[in-house]
């Protein structure tokens, strides 16, 4: 979900789109063109500005993270998902003795046998799955998919007075909030099917926050959901998408050098510009309390907003990396191989040039085959490291699932960094 796209890429699922399967790759595909049509569909410039800004290699070290990678490999029930957001229970991502709730998107469930995937396969819009601990253990990993009258679906639904099939939600980031009883905060993207005669028959039509009381059980039908309402998608007006990433930078959750804020990153236009808000973590329910950065300081104004960077991807990053440094982590362009940081003394920069930790393309060299919406992992990250996993998609998707039906899950990357001087530090 929620990723970009070339002119390669829109012929290559058109197909899929009119058989009016599983909205996956249809609602990608909408944010994707948007993106290209920002950009002229030339990449050129982006990557070479990127390529002038890499880091200097005598100061990190990025490889594979086979240990959570192989997590993820699966033949039966569960065996691929994107969007991949870990929350920690306890709301602290430095607590050790913690276990994670994972949050998937569009979802495939089915049973594979020797390298191909078997008949009567689904597709659900969201999923989850628990890890006991902090390890890339099996053992202790569990997914999570309802059910109703025998069938697989998604866990969150929009709740409305006239259920609709054609509205469902994906998920952005969420945190559990010390602050409000540990209770779990997810935000979503509602989307609606429009069947027009468009290639792109689909719009998102809400942007929620989702509220999980602490020690609720699966499937969580004590959930409560509240639209935000800083976007008016009536009148045409470019709307942020927020929830792309979190950041609680509170003394309650365990942060270096707390503010007291908890920080939601939204992505707007089609650019893909990077904006925040802010508001007490007590108060993030209470969307009146919300400021959102104008450049210059904080507003209650959310047309005022600023960019604090372009060109991100609509699932990203923002976490506390050293003494005044905090990480900006995302993939170029949300498609682009380049997994890309920059880092600002504060959680909304000001953010200094792009940095490549990492290219895809070192894993992943199909040309029918593209990773998307790289973000870091702080609670699964060790002192030192950053722990960031991408996703992985196929320009032909159906086509290519029932014969790789293990490329659509996570990939992870493993971020050390050296011992460095001032000069040096990122």
């Amino acid at each position: 979900m929620f990723i970009h796209t070339n002119m390669v890429f829109r012929f290559g699922i058109l197909a899929y789109l009119k058989m009016k399967l599983q909205p996956l790759l249809r609602y990608s595909v909408l944010f994707l063109m948007a993106a290209m049509c920002s950009c002229g569909g030339d990449s050129s410039s982006k990557k070479e500005d990127v390529e002038v800004t890499r880091f200097n290699e005598k100061v990190f070290t990025a490889e594979p993270a086979t240990d959570w990678t192989n997590l993820f490999l699966r033949k039966s029930g569960w065996f691929g998902g994107d969007g991949i957001f870990a929350i920690p229970f306890s709301g602290k991502d430095s607590e050790k003795n913690d276990s994670l709730l994972f949050l998937f998107s569009d979802t495939m469930v089915g049973e594979i046998r020797g390298d191909s995937l078997k008949p009567g396969f689904v597709m659900i819009n969201n999923s989850v799955a628990l890890l006991k601990g902090k390890t890339a253990d099996s053992s202790n990993l569990a997914f999570r998919m309802a059910r109703e009258k025998g069938a697989y679906k998604a866990i969150f639904s929009p709740k409305t007075n006239k259920p609709d099939k054609d509205t469902y939600f994906w998920l952005g980031d969420g945190f559990a909030n010390p602050d409000a009883n540990k209770d779990l905060f997810i935000f979503a993207y509602q989307i609606t099917n429009t069947h027009d005669k468009s290639p792109f028959p689909f719009k998102e039509t809400g942007n929620v926050l989702i509220r999980i009381p602490a020690g609720s059980r699966f499937p969580y039908t004590d959930q409560q959901q509240t639209q935000l309402p800083f976007n008016n998608y009536r009148n045409g007006e470019e709307t942020i998408s927020f929830g792309a990433g979190v950041f609680n930078n509170s003394e309650s959750a365990g942060e270096a050098e707390p503010d007291g804020f908890v920080y939601v990153y939204g992505i707007k236009g089609k650019s893909k510009q990077l904006v925040s808000a802010r508001v007490k973590p007590a108060q993030v329910g209470a969307f009146g309390d919300w400021e959102f950065w104008n450049g210059n300081g904080w507003s209650k104004d959310v047309k005022s907003v600023k960019a604090l960077s372009d060109s991100v991807s609509n699932e990203m990053s923002v976490s506390y990396l050293s003494k005044g440094k905090y990480a900006l982590v995302y993939q170029l362009g949300s498609i682009f191989p380049e997994i890309c940081m920059q880092v600002g003394p504060t959680p909304v920069g000001p953010f200094g040039p792009r940095i490549v930790l990492y290219k895809t393309t070192n894993d992943i060299q199909d040309p029918d085959l593209f990773t998307y919406n790289a973000k870091v992992h702080p609670a699964l990250s060790a002192p030192g490291e950053l722990l960031i996993s991408y996703n992985v998609n196929s320009f032909k998707f159906m086509e290519v699932i029932t014969k790789k039906p293990n490329l659509y899950r996570p990939r992870f990357v493993r971020v050390k960094f050296r011992q460095q001087s001032s000069q040096t530090n990122p």
